[in-house]
This record gives structure tokens, C-alpha cells and sequence, in this order.
């Protein structure tokens, strides 16, 4: 009775709080009396929304960004992993390559995204490598630290019992790095959101369509405000999707392989 009550105030009281920010901003615009194209009502973008036509555009450019999004994603993980694996496995390794990990993190991204566009041209495979590179050091920087950090007990049971090198890997550190991926995972799927739409900015339409990022600069560069939120919420909404799947997958493998 109680767990319920607890999910019930975990869904609920986000909620109220959505309802009471929605509320502050209409009264914000209706008392300062604010032109639409410096900060629109909710019920003007709520308008926006409920046309059919941008409803259509909407779910179409969501899609697509979804798709570039996870495309970098899934690349991020298999990166992300097999780097990890091979920095586990000696501390010289891990002082070799670590410093060049931290590089996908500091670099601005809006300052590698025009070089990434000349070398794989303009279209998804461009949106898709940058998400990937946005996405990839909290893929790396948790497994690696999962992986390093096994309990010395059971890593020395498993060398008296003359495990080999892959056996301490797969049975024993590799269970051990599931939490600490799956937080980097979770991390990582919002920023493989934000990659998808920096990419966007840049490469622009193509002939498979446009994305969010497309349309929010194209909205903001023409101050359609109202537009330019619909853009917006949908971005959100999305990386919020992605991050939920994560969290369901996490509720999963930590049951299948930890319990």
C-alpha cells in the first residue's frame, strides 16, 4: 500500500507541478502583456499544436531527429563498451587513451560539427556521427569505472580458482560494470538527443527530410515564437522518451543479470 502511494505522488506531483508552471507563464504574458514573437502564451502554442498540418510536420521532424539520435546512440554504446573493455584491462592502457576520451567531452561540438559535415557530407550519417561523439564519454568514463571497480575479494577468489583473464571479464567484472553502463547510458540518451538536433543546425535539409534542429533554427532565425516552442517541447518529449526506455532496460538487466 505504501509502494503504491509512492507511485502514485511520483506521477502526480510532477504533474501538478507542469500545471502551475503552465499557469505562471500565461499569467507572466497576460500581466507584462508580451508581444508573441518575444514570448507566446501557452494556449498560442497550444494552437500550434493542435493544427493538423504542423501536427503532421511535428511527428515527421521528431522522427527523423529520433532516428539520427539513436543511430549516434547505439554507435556511442558499442564505442563506448569495447573502449572501456580494453581499458580495463591495464592501467597503462587507460593513461594512454583516457586523455583522448576527455577530448569528446571538452570540444565544443558546434566547433566539430562543421568538420564532420565535410567529411561524411550533408544527411543523416553526418546528425548521426555527431550524436555519437556528444554521446560517447559518459558511455566510457562509467563502464571503465565499473569495470575497475570489482570487489579485490572476489577478483582474488577468481584468481586462486585460475580463472582466465576472459572469465574475470565476462563472469565477474562485466556484471559488476552493468550499473555504472546503464548510468552512463541514461546520460548519455539526452545527449544523443542534443547531438542529433547541433547536427541539424548545420546540415540543414536533405532529401530524406528535415529534423527538429532544422525547424528550430529556421522558426527562431523567422521569429515564429510559437513554432519555435512546438520545436521545442517536441525535443524535449523526446529526449525524455529516450531517457524512460533506458531506465526500463536498466529495471530489466539489473534484474535478469544482478539478481
Amino acid at each position: 500500500m505504501k509502494n503504491e502511494k509512492l507511485s502514485l505522488l511520483s506521477f502526480v506531483l510532477p504533474l501538478v507541478t507542469l500545471g502551475v508552471v503552465i499557469a505562471l507563464w500565461q499569467i507572466t504574458v497576460t500581466v507584462g502583456q508580451f508581444k508573441i514573437h518575444l514570448l507566446p502564451a501557452p494556449l498560442d502554442v497550444a494552437n500550434v499544436l493542435a493544427d493538423t498540418a504542423m501536427r503532421e510536420n511535428l511527428w515527421a521532424a521528431t522522427c527523423r531527429t529520433g532516428k539520427a539520435a539513436m543511430g549516434g546512440f547505439t554507435a556511442a554504446v558499442i564505442i563506448g563498451v569495447l573502449t572501456s573493455l580494453l581499458f580495463s584491462q591495464a592501467k597503462w592502457i587507460r593513461q594512454s587513451g583516457y586523455p583522448y576520451a576527455i577530448f569528446f567531452q571538452t570540444v565544443p561540438i558546434v566547433a566539430i560539427a562543421p568538420f564532420v559535415i565535410r567529411l561524411f557530407g550533408f544527411g543523416l550519417s553526418s546528425v548521426m556521427v555527431v550524436s555519437a561523439i556528444i554521446s560517447l564519454f559518459p558511455i566510457i568514463t562509467n563502464t571503465t569505472t565499473g569495470l575497475i571497480s570489482v570487489d579485490p575479494k572476489q577478483l582474488e577468489l577468481f584468481h586462486l580458482n585460475r580463472a582466465s583473464r576472459w572469465q574475470i571479464l565476462w563472469k565477474l567484472q562485466f556484471p559488476s560494470a552493468i550499473r555504472f553502463l546503464m548510468t552512463g547510458m541514461k546520460t548519455s540518451s539526452g545527449l544523443a538527443v542534443v547531438g542529433a538536433i547541433v547536427g541539424e543546425f548545420f546540415t540543414g535539409g536533405s532529401v530524406d527530410g528535415y529534423g527538429l534542429g532544422y525547424y528550430i533554427r529556421l522558426t527562431s532565425d523567422l521569429m515564429k515564437t510559437p513554432e519555435l516552442f512546438a520545436y521545442m517541447i517536441c525535443s524535449t518529449l523526446l529526449g525524455v522518451i529516450a531517457f524512460l526506455f533506458i531506465s526500463l532496460v536498466e529495471r530489466f538487466l539489473l534484474k535478469r543479470w544482478i539478481a
